[in-house]
């Protein structure tokens, strides 16, 4: 096994192409596309399920049972809910984040026939000189927004003959800055930074022809942020599943933010005890920074995956992130770290070759320790 170099440069052009291409969950085909692309160029073979989720494939030494990598390629975003009586669309999210985020943000609307408008996001009083301090004291909600286009519109039925109607998609502009210090901000990181650096690491272990020791399989899953996500492009073979999205930097949280934080615990419950130490001690071992923390209000493909009745073990690993479903903040070194992981578990051996099957013996799971049970009342 090999702590195989990341290329810095590739990771960060990726995550900028990635970034530049609106995919809210719905309205995936494009990024898919760019994403086929790259596994293209990089040689590794790949499949796409009815919906466009992509599963790529690495070979190892075993086909059976093998692991999967997973990152979603679906963002945050809008959708046309109906009018206000000035003419302008109400808008609802697609997928959990706060009207106080969407509030001043520059968007896209996009039509049946492909015609994308522009236009900014607003609360219904947004005149300072007009509302005075009700600017402040109106509420913080989408029932309380509206979508101002750039056109020349008094009334609904100007929007329509544009061909703006109900259920019209909006994507909303990341305005990405990548900084000479290292930091990324843009609004879909989450988990678009995850996509590269997986990405990355893929690219590393084509350029290295590092041999495998089971099949892996890269996830690229398309309705994450409404739930959906791994639920559907895993197979039955697949015993270990490791999840790639943000790590939330806040007050009481643990999340590193220039390395990779290794998640114990979501709002679905504990990931696998065995899965999960076997990430850190990849970490420790090659001196890759990086935590422990436990999301309370967060949840990933895993949960998505295990909820769907897959019995596989999971985990996952986050990059760091400031403001999540807001305007994100990253760095690249975070990135990097997280690449280096993956790369070290696609080489690493299979946890316990008791998972081969589904149904088995004790096999080499680990004893448990007698002095640590509680003592018999006998």
């Amino acid at each position: 096994m090999k702590d195989l170099p990341i290329n810095r440069e590739y990771l960060l052009q990726t995550l900028r192409s990635l970034l530049a291409i609106p995919s809210p969950s719905g309205m995936t085909d494009a990024v898919v596309a760019f994403v086929c692309k790259e596994l293209e160029t990089l040689g590794v073979p790949y499949e796409l399920t009815r919906r466009g989720a992509i599963r790529a494939d690495f070979k190892g030494s075993r086909s059976s049972p093998d692991r999967a990598i997973v990152a979603h390629l679906d963002t945050l975003g809008a959708m046309v809910k109906g009018f206000w009586n000035n003419g302008r669309p109400q808008v609802v999210p697609i997928g959990t984040w706060s009207a106080r985020f969407a509030e001043g943000a520059r968007c896209l609307v996009h039509t049946d026939d492909g015609t994308a408008y522009r236009g900014s996001i607003l609360p219904r009083k947004a005149s300072g000189h007009t509302f005075n301090e009700e600017i402040d004291t109106q509420p913080v909600a989408w029932t309380n927004l509206e979508l101002r286009l750039d056109e020349p519109l008094t009334d609904e039925a100007g929007c329509r003959a544009l061909g703006i109607h109900v259920g019209d998609t909006i994507s909303i502009d990341p305005m990405p800055e990548f900084m000479d210090n290292g930091f990324l901000v843009s609004r879909h990181l989450d988990d678009k930074a995850g996509v590269a650096a997986m990405l990355a690491a893929a690219r590393a272990i084509c350029e290295s022809d590092a041999k495998l020791p089971m099949d892996c399989h890269l996830l690229f899953t398309i309705a994450e942020e409404v739930g959906v996500g791994a639920s559907t492009v895993l197979h039955g073979d697949v015993a270990e599943l490791v999840s790639i999205d943000n790590g939330t930097i806040a007050p009481g949280q643990y999340t590193c933010e220039y390395g990779v934080t290794v998640a114990m615990q979501d709002s679905s419950g504990p990931f696998d005890r065995h899965l999960t130490r076997r990430l850190l001690e990849l970490c420790g071992k090659y001196d890759i920074e990086h935590s422990r923390d436990v999301f309370r209000y967060y949840r990933s493909d895993a949960a998505s995956a295990l909820e769907a009745g897959n019995d596989i073990r999971t985990a996952l690993v986050c990059f760091a992130l400031d403001a999540s479903h807001g305007y994100e903040r990253s760095h690249e070194d975070s990135l990097i770290a997280l690449a280096r992981l993956l790369a070290l578990y696609m080489q690493s051996k299979p946890l316990f070759a008791r998972d081969k099957t589904a149904l088995g013996p004790l096999g080499d799971l680990p004893p448990t320790r007698s002095d640590l049970l509680p003592a018999s009342e006998d």
